[in-house]
């Protein structure tokens, strides 16, 4: 039976765009379904690019105020190139897209039988067939307790790039990664930023000795941070002005001019009728899938934030790749095993394979070596004397067992560590080698120093 094309993707995200261009160049009939007003998902229009471009705004911001021009820039001025850089990603996904002849349909997707989809738009609605699927929706923000986000006093991290004005107070509740960087943001604008987190500890799955880190440079940025504290719910008050007030479960109360709510993202498969192709999500709408990225249905895949772990842009774009791989049986190898994570943070972190405590509860054996950028002629330059990056090594063999880093630049230092760890090497490999000088990357040979004067000792 002939059907309409031989892959859908259902979203055009990191991995529903990757995996389309992946099938058009196996000379495959393929089409991307988009129910947002542009390409790239929720990646180009709230998520990734928009945060990323706000956060290179709030740090010219902060080099002028350091300059001592500390006038408050308006929410106006700081969003003005978000809009530039978003237009322009579009742009290139759109182009991208046509010029390996991929089909982009505009609508809302849904199901209506396992090899069917429907898709709805302000034009009515079309009936799409094909012979597999990419779901690739991505996640869209948990909804606030007690009160629903009206983009003005509750928001969530999506409503960002819809600011009116910034608040001079602000409370973000939820310390992962899109709660720090936003409270980190604010901070570094002046206003007075509360940070609340169920855990213990925010961001618990990087090397604690980092967050530690990044903990004490926010707080000296004023931020407060009520840790073990969980909302019960919010409200808003209109006298004397529109305030939200958090109620948290301890009893204690938080008003502010503006609360945003970042605990935990939901897939985005409500309105995807996944019942008619046979398929179920998990208690957050997010789709189980193997090896090959094949859900339970054996034609249809899943990749991306909608498969949950780990929910980063990089790591579903190369998921988006080897689901069009598996689904039209081109050999391929299974994901690298380490990949790096980015948290745009001010400062940024970022980190690749093991951190610390992880060794400690496998009993590892490490050594550790550190290297602060006030060490580095290039954090002198950098004006950045507060970065770190630190090395862990077996210490019997030396290889490379983890990279953690924090501070300027990070997140593009640590695809040195990254492929050093990827290809098998160690402490050998940065004891020989030589680094450009003054760069922060002299940060591998000073550390490399640090553990081989301990494991000699």
């Amino acid at each position: 039976m002939s059907r309409d094309f031989d892959l859908v993707c259902i979203g055009s995200g990191p991995a529903g765009q990757r995996a389309a261009i992946q099938a058009a160049k196996l000379r495959c009939r393929v089409a991307v379904v988009e129910k947002r007003r542009c390409l790239g998902g929720v990646c180009v229009e709230t998520g990734t690019i928009p945060s990323k471009t706000f956060r290179e705004a709030v740090l010219s911001y902060a080099t002028l105020k350091r300059r001592g021009r500390p006038a408050r820039p308006v929410a106006a001025e700081l969003l003005a190139r978000v809009e530039q850089v978003t237009r322009r990603e579009q742009e290139l996904i759109d182009d991208q897209l046509r010029r390996n002849d991929v089909t982009v349909i505009h609508g809302e997707a849904s199901f209506t039988g396992p090899h069917t989809i429907a898709v709805t738009s302000e034009l009515g609605v079309r009936t799409v067939s094909a012979d597999r699927f990419v779901v690739a929706v991505g996640t869209m923000p948990a909804p606030p307790p007690g009160v629903a986000a009206d983009g003005e006093v509750v928001i969530t991290s999506d409503d960002v790039v819809r600011l009116g004005e910034l608040p001079r107070t602000l409370a973000v509740v939820g310390g992962g990664v899109i709660g720090i960087e936003y409270a980190s943001m604010f901070a570094a604008l002046g206003l007075h930023v509360t940070l609340v987190e169920r855990r213990e500890r925010p961001l618990e799955f990087v090397d604690r000795e980092i967050v530690d880190e990044l903990i004490h440079q926010m707080r000296a940025h004023q931020v407060t941070f009520r840790v073990g504290e969980a909302v019960a719910f919010i409200e808003v008050t209109s006298a004397p002005r529109r305030s939200a007030v958090l109620v948290l479960e301890s009893g204690k109360r938080i008003v502010v001019d503006m609360a945003m709510f970042s605990a935990g993202r939901v897939a985005a498969t409500s309105r995807l009728r996944l019942e008619a192709a046979g398929l179920a999500g998990d208690e957050r709408g997010r789709l189980t899938v193997d090896a090959t990225f094949r859900t339970a249905v054996p034609h249809i895949y899943a990749a991306g934030d909608v498969i949950g772990y780990p929910s980063l842009a990089a790591t579903s774009s190369e998921q988006g790749r080897l689901a069009a791989c598996h689904a039209f049986g081109i050999k391929t190898g299974p994901m690298a095993r380490h990949f790096p994570v980015g948290i745009y943070a001010i400062p940024e972190l970022s980190m690749v394979g093991a951190p610390e405590h992880e060794l400690t509860r496998e009993r590892v054996p490490y050594e550790v070596g550190l290297a602060r950028y006030r060490e580095i002629a290039r954090g002198q330059i950098m004006e950045d004397d507060s970065g770190l990056v630190k090395l862990l090594f077996d210490r019997e063999n030396g290889r490379l067992l983890g990279v953690h880093a924090i501070g300027s630049g990070a997140t593009e230092l640590i695809h040195v560590g990254q492929a050093v760890l990827a290809l098998g090497g160690g402490l050998d490999y940065f004891m020989e080698t030589v680094f450009n000088y003054p760069t922060l990357a002299e940060c591998y040979k000073v550390a490399a120093l640090d553990a081989y004067n301990k494991l000699q000792r």
